[in-house]
């Protein structure tokens, strides 16, 4: 089975680059915008743009450039009329070769708010105003192995902006929680009723032996889906604890996606019969209903060995 994700929600997972996306209802305040990525064996510079159009010659909102040439930098500018602006720059790169690296954008009300690897890198003030920025693109010396829009769509003028594919899921409005502490919870509105996403995307500690993740019913703590990647046996338990009771664990799947130190991206969608987990956009299993009153079922919790990059409901 193919992995949709709701609207308000634009995950890629190992996109050919170049590549441009289109923001799904343009950009806006409270988005984020994620890209999880290596650099290639051969590598000189890569560049991301939020640009106004997918032409050379359209207007890019920020530019943000990785230079590897003996003076590792980052700059950052924008373009107008075919005019670039004055350079910001940092003489420092988080982005290094043999290692995973994650790039967040938390777009605010005056600028891009960048974060390099869970840490705040830079700020980079508004140039062109956001209702014009509706383009994405990648390019360069990078190997994309996640980009992710979260905030798309809902909101707008004009309703929703769907595929068609998206039109039967109920859309995801956020707002995400972005490093949020661990253990975490929060609240789904109106239940884990069909049609329904929760998106965790976390990464694996170092040392971790296990962690967590609950799906519940708030009012009496029956957990309708209990996932627990336990890394020192290599397996993914799931369980449920209905009227004080453990039930039988499920461990069978083709293999533990979850590896220590590694980035995951979770998504468990509600179907009529199944909670469907996909684990870095392929199906890694079904877990059938245990719980009946999935409206019931309105808390996440994460906890154990992990740190959250973001929780998107």
């Amino acid at each position: 089975m193919a992995y949709v994700p709701a609207p308000g929600y634009q995950p890629a997972f190992n996109p050919p680059i170049p590549y441009t996306t289109m923001i799904a209802g343009g950009l806006r305040v409270g988005m984020v915008v994620t890209i999880q990525a290596t650099l290639p064996s051969k590598y000189n510079r890569f560049t991301i743009n939020f640009a106004c159009g997918q032409e050379e010659t359209s207007d890019i909102a920020l530019h943000q450039n990785a230079r590897y040439d003996g003076r590792d930098r980052v700059v950052f500018n924008s373009k107008q009329g075919e005019v670039w602006g004055n350079e910001d720059l940092k003489k420092e790169m988080p982005f290094k070769s043999g290692k995973v690296f994650f790039i967040m954008f938390e777009i605010t009300r005056n600028n891009y708010q960048v974060f390099a690897n869970g840490a705040p890198f830079f700020e980079f003030a508004h140039r062109i105003s956001l209702d014009r920025v509706n383009w994405i693109q990648v390019s360069g010396d990078i190997v994309v192995q996640e980009l992710a829009i979260i905030g798309s769509g809902p909101g707008v003028k004009g309703g929703l902006v769907m595929s068609a594919a998206q039109c039967d899921l109920l859309p995801m409005l956020g707002p995400a929680y972005v490093n949020a502490p661990v253990p975490f919870s929060a609240n789904i509105r109106g239940g884990m009723i069909p049609k329904r996403n929760v998106v965790v995307k976390g990464i694996v500690n170092s040392k971790a032996k296990s962690f967590t993740i609950n799906l519940k019913a708030s009012y009496n703590n029956e957990i309708a889906l209990h996932l627990k990647p336990n890394l020192s046996k290599n397996i993914v338990v799931r369980n449920s604890f209905i009227n004080g009771t453990w039930g039988e664990e499920e461990t069978e799947q083709v293999k533990n996606p979850f590896k220590v130190g590694e980035y995951f991206n979770i998504s468990i969608y509600s179907d009529d019969q199944n909670f469907k987990v996909f684990v870095n956009g392929s199906l890694s299993f079904n877990y059938a209903y245990r719980l009946s009153n999935l409206q019931q079922v309105d808390k996440v919790e994460v906890e154990g060995d992990v740190n959250i990059v973001y929780v998107f409901i």
